[in-house]
This record gives C-alpha cells, sequence and structure tokens, in this order.
C-alpha cells in the first residue's frame, strides 16, 4: 500500500483500489485554496499510478464537504492577480478530478454543499447515503456558482433543474438527486460503505482498458454536447461577484439570516 498525505487530503493506492480523503472533518472538509491544490497534486499521483482503476472520493466525520471555504479564498486574495488565481483554483481541481485516468466514485454523505457538489460532479459516479443534504447557496452569498460548476450540472440533470436549485438555492435531498439524474444510487447511511465497497468490486474485477476507453469516450461525448472549456472565465465572474455593491449586501443578508437560525 502507497499513501500521500497533505495538510487536508489523504490519498492511499492498494492495487486496484485507491482512495482521497478530505480531511478537515473538524470544519466539515471545507474547499479551501489549499485543499484544491491538493485535490489536484493527489489526482496527477494517481495518474502516476496506472494499476489502480478505481479512486473512491469521500469525506472524513460527518460531511462529504461544506463547499468553498470562502474566508481562506479572501485571505489569499493579495492583489488582483492572487484573487484571480484563487478564484480559479476550484476549476483546475474539477478538471484534474474529471480527467484521472482512474474511475472515480463518489461517497456522499452528510452534506453536500456547493463546491462539494462541483466535486462531486467532477467524479464519474455517486453513491450517497440516505440523508444526505445537498445545496448550492453561492448565490445567496453573493457569487455565482464557479469551477465549471453550472456546465456540470447541465450534463447531469438538465438545464430548468440546474437553474431552479442554483438560483434559487433551496436544499434537496438525495431521493430528488437520484431522480434527476445526479447520483447512481441511494442507500441507508448504515449500508453506504458496503454499497460503495460492492460498486468499486464491480469495477475493478474488469480490464482497465475498456473502463479507461468507457469513460474517456462518455466524457467526449458529453463535452461535445455540454463543453466544460469556456470555465475557465468562471474566475473573472467570481473576481467581479465579490467587488459587486449588490452582491455584497445578498451576502451579507444570507448570513444575517443564518445567524439567526
Amino acid at each position: 500500500m502507497e499513501s500521500q498525505q497533505a495538510a487536508t487530503v489523504a490519498a492511499t493506492a492498494d492495487g486496484a483500489l485507491g482512495s482521497i480523503t478530505l480531511n478537515r472533518p473538524d470544519k466539515l472538509n471545507p474547499l479551501s485554496t489549499v485543499t484544491l491544490e491538493e485535490l489536484v497534486a493527489a489526482a496527477r499521483w494517481f495518474d502516476a499510478r496506472p494499476a489502480v482503476k478505481v479512486v473512491v472520493i469521500s469525506g472524513s466525520g460527518r460531511a462529504f464537504s461544506a463547499g468553498a471555504d470562502l474566508a481562506a479564498f479572501a485571505a489569499a486574495a493579495d492583489g488582483a492577480a492572487a484573487l484571480r488565481e484563487a478564484a480559479d483554483a476550484g476549476r483546475r481541481m474539477a478538471e484534474a478530478i474529471e480527467a484521472m485516468r482512474a474511475v472515480t466514485v463518489a461517497r456522499l454523505h452528510g452534506h453536500c454543499i456547493g463546491g462539494g457538489v462541483v466535486l462531486a460532479a467532477a467524479c464519474d459516479l455517486r453513491v450517497a447515503a440516505a440523508d444526505t443534504r445537498f445545496s448550492i447557496p453561492e448565490v445567496d452569498l453573493g457569487i455565482p456558482l464557479a469551477w465549471g460548476g453550472i456546465p456540470r450540472l447541465v450534463r447531469e440533470i438538465g438545464p430548468a433543474l440546474t437553474k431552479e436549485l442554483v438560483m434559487t438555492c433551496r436544499p434537496f435531498g438525495a431521493d430528488e438527486a437520484k431522480a434527476a439524474g445526479f447520483v447512481n444510487r441511494v442507500v441507508a447511511e448504515a449500508d453506504l460503505d458496503d454499497e460503495v465497497e460492492a460498486l468499486v468490486g464491480q469495477l475493478a474485477g474488469k480490464s482497465a482498458l475498456t473502463l479507461g476507453g468507457t469513460k474517456r469516450q462518455v466524457n467526449a461525448v458529453t463535452e461535445g454536447m455540454v463543453g466544460t472549456a469556456r470555465s475557465w472565465n468562471d474566475a473573472d465572474a467570481l473576481v467581479t461577484a465579490v467587488h459587486d455593491t449588490e452582491s455584497q449586501a445578498s451576502a451579507m443578508a444570507y448570513l444575517e439570516r443564518v445567524q439567526r437560525r
């Protein structure tokens, strides 16, 4: 068994199987710029290990991910160039995960919020515990859903539902996510590990050539239907929103509502 331990992400490889674990359970695994960079590094680490066929991506503790770490994002923004670089880190993460040689399986539980939804969407397959709660609160926070999240959601659930979920910011559950086509399987939380293990076992027993070929062919078809290449500009929209007065007011109003609950 090989492993790579970074500050917020742990990766292990054992024969044909691998895992990437978000490892800040005390904060519900937020996606800081450091974490995003470590996810890119983990993806590249696995790409250098062609024996690994399947990688499970999960969050430790009570949640998959609480989404983008906005405080860390603001702290990283020392000047215009640094701000844009930080704003673009999520796109680079999603592209690195999606392009991995191995098949990726997202193990979802607890909360899957904002950038966590984008990370899950970048995976090939998704298995969710029945009590998983999804939400995309970016618009309420006065920022657009960036990181290539819009085309990936349109690809998985269609344009109308993407518009509704992103613009209203309403939470939704695992059953709705499955009905929409976002997750492959929903199981009781107690059965989540067994279900993921069974799925991984099915995949790992197949040839790497045909698994990889199928993944790449499907990705090529969907890229032709709903391209993600234009997401490079997501960072510019995000930076613009950070400086927009009305967007700032929306964020303050949202945070006040949350604090009153």
